[in-house]
């Protein structure tokens, strides 16, 4: 048996999408290895361009200034970072370091993962500090909010939401998370009153744009609900939803407020059955899994 490359585990994805600002930018990297994920970010998140960092399942999320720094490494203590972040035009370029173990995953790890476009890395391994540097497109973030797809006999809105995301998946629209809301259990749910809400990161325009027009089409045709409601938010932040979002799982809300809601917040309602009081409620939960289904005021 031979292994082609015994020293590279690339990622499955890496994505970076950028504010309207151009002034901060969320890493986004989809890990095939969670221990060696975990340790770099552990070291990554020392540096002082890391704003915050976290994880969701096998998911690495960095959230960086979009500038230029200086640091020492030190292994053990700080043996990984990034070093730079630049926006030029369509194009994100971030620059990492890494000793020994880490320097491999600066550098061929990272190169050689889905996503990127190009790249700039030197040497790597053993007690060689490497330095290597990514360049991803500047994708912008898309929340699709969806509640009642189900009847009383059949379905489930999390699994629909979830295999529609996977089929429309592309590396112009990368399926990034899938989050399900515990909603206030009004008497019209199906039977939990929970929505979903997916987020995508988009390359360009026309991409977004084709993926919301062909996911409104699949959850027209696989509904078994009159009721469907499909929203979307473009945006590095949808905090506008929240105060809105936390009424719905407090307490019972109508259709008027969720149509307030939307124009006020630049939100695009795409079906509106009754569902889009919680598809609207479901987005600004997008990145917080854990804490999303838990009860309010019950």
């Amino acid at each position: 048996m031979t292994l082609n490359s015994p020293y590279a585990v690339t990622y499955k994805g890496i994505y970076a999408i950028a504010n309207e600002q151009n002034t901060l930018v969320e890493l986004i990297e989809e890990s095939q290895c969670y221990g060696a994920s975990a340790w770099a970010r552990y070291h990554i998140s020392k540096g002082p361009l890391v704003v915050s960092s976290y994880s969701i399942g096998s998911t690495m999320r960095y959230l960086l200034n979009v500038e230029e720094t200086d640091f020492k490494l030190v292994g053990s203590r700080q043996a990984a970072g990034i070093k730079k972040v630049i926006i030029n035009n369509n194009e994100i370029k971030i620059t990492f370091s890494g000793l020994g173990g880490g320097g491999v995953g600066a550098t061929v790890t990272r190169a050689h993962s889905p996503g990127v476009l190009n790249y700039d890395i030197t040497e790597s391994g053993g007690g060689k500090e490497a330095h290597g540097t990514i360049i991803l497109p500047r994708r912008e973030r898309i929340l699709i909010g969806i509640d009642d797809t189900d009847s009383k006999d059949v379905g489930a809105t999390w699994a629909l939401a979830h295999n529609i995301a996977a089929e429309l998946n592309s590396m112009d629209a990368a399926y990034i998370s899938h989050t399900l809301v515990q909603l206030y259990p009004v008497e019209e749910r199906t039977q939990n009153c929970v929505s979903t809400v997916i987020e995508f990161a988009c390359t360009t325009d026309q991409a977004a744009n084709s993926l919301l027009k062909q996911f409104k089409q699949l959850l027209q045709k696989y509904s078994v609900s009159s009721q469907t409601g499909m929203a979307a938010y473009t945006g590095f932040n949808p905090d506008a939803l929240t105060n809105y979002s936390k009424k719905v799982r407090g307490e019972k809300v109508t259709k008027q407020d969720a149509f307030e809601t939307a124009k006020k917040t630049n939100t695009q309602i795409y079906l509106d059955g009754n569902g889009i009081i919680g598809a609207i409620a479901a987005i600004p939960w997008y990145r917080q899994p854990d804490e999303s289904i838990k009860s309010f005021n019950l």
